[in-house]
C-alpha cells in the first residue's frame, strides 16, 4: 500500500469512529456512546479459549519449570543455610544475645 492510500483509508476509519463515538441517538440503540470493535472481541475470545486448547509440551514444561519451580526451590535453600548459618553463630557463642535479629520471636 502507498502512503497516500494508507491515509486515506486513517483518515475515513477515523471519521466513522468519530462519527459513531459522538452520534447523540446512540443510546436509543443500547450502545451508550461505545464502539463495538469486532478485533478486540475476537482477540478476547481467544484470550479466553487457550485454556481449553492448550496441549502441555516439552516447551512449555521447561517454561513452567525454569520460571516457577527452580526458582522457589533455589530461595528456599539458600534462606535455610543462612538460616542455618546465623543458628550455628547463635548457639556457639559467637554473636551476642544484645546483637541478635529477632530475639522477641
Amino acid at each position: 500500500m502507498s502512503q497516500q492510500e494508507k491515509a486515506a483509508r486513517r483518515a475515513a476509519l477515523r471519521n466513522e469512529y468519530w462519527r459513531t463515538m459522538t452520534n447523540p441517538h446512540n443510546h436509543l440503540r443500547g450502545e451508550s456512546g461505545g464502539v463495538f470493535d469486532t478485533g478486540l472481541a475476537r482477540f478476547q475470545a481467544m484470550r479466553v479459549n487457550h485454556f481449553e486448547h492448550f496441549k502441555p509440551t516439552g516447551r512449555s514444561f521447561k517454561i513452567g519449570l525454569f520460571t516457577v519451580v527452580i526458582p522457589i526451590i533455589v530461595y528456599a535453600k539458600m534462606m535455610k543455610s543462612e538460616r542455618d548459618q546465623r543458628e550455628q553463630q547463635y548457639r556457639t557463642g559467637q554473636v551476642a544475645y544484645a546483637d541478635r535479629r529477632f530475639k522477641f520471636i
